[in-house]
């Protein structure tokens, strides 16, 4: 069911602790009667609503372009890692709306959880919201699936890989070596905004 795993944030001491951080305006009680029921969405949210929630908390060029890169990626783990069955929209959208409360709600009591009340309220599945919380080691979810581990792996990596191909004279990915990318690792100077030990865990 939708918002299941808003529902277990309400109950989940540390965590919970943030996203009522994050809404003080709303008690326990008064918090449970805003989680939709899942029968009341006719579908679920497609690819152009994920973009439009995109849109109207994120107003940055470059974090929309990250969110891009990331769907691009999710899209072809999906293919690589995902289940026979795996929906390669469904990977897309986790990796286009995991970091679109973040502009708005960049602080680690805010962002994802502020953003999970708002998928929740926006009728988005159980199996998306849990995986774009995962994203965030200080949250606690677990990343029990093969999407939530490969959103992991691709966030902090594709903004390096972009890092790299930007200093590059082609400003391209097509002509980027792996070789050239693991030397820029092990360079702390740059791209140094980039978590290192996120993109070695996620390896």
């Amino acid at each position: 069911m939708a918002c299941e795993a808003t529902q277990q944030l309400v109950v989940g001491p540390v965590i919970a602790a943030a996203v009522f951080t994050c809404l003080p305006d709303f008690s326990r009680a008064s918090f449970s009667t805003l989680i939709p029921k899942r029968s009341s969405f006719a579908a679920m949210p497609d690819r152009n609503d994920a973009w439009e929630l995109l849109c109207e908390y994120t107003k940055g060029d470059s974090l929309r372009k990250h969110a891009l890169a990331v769907e691009t990626a999710m899209r072809a783990c999906a293919k690589c890692y995902g289940e026979a069955e795996a929906d390669e929209d469904e990977w897309g959208i986790v990796g286009l709306l995991h970091d679109f409360d973040y502009e708005m709600f960049p602080t680690p009591d805010q962002h994802p959880f502020t953003g999970a009340n708002i998928m929740c309220g926006r009728g988005y599945s159980d199996r998306i919201i849990r995986a774009i919380l995962g994203h965030a080691t200080y949250t606690g979810v677990p990343r029990d699936t093969a999407m939530a581990r490969a959103l992991f792996a691709t966030d902090e990596l594709c903004g390096f890989l972009v890092a790299c191909a930007l200093v590059r004279p082609s400003k391209s990915l097509d002509d980027l070596e792996v070789s050239s990318v693991k030397k820029k690792l092990k360079d702390k100077a740059f791209a140094r905004s980039v978590n290192r030990d996120d993109i070695r865990q996620g390896v």
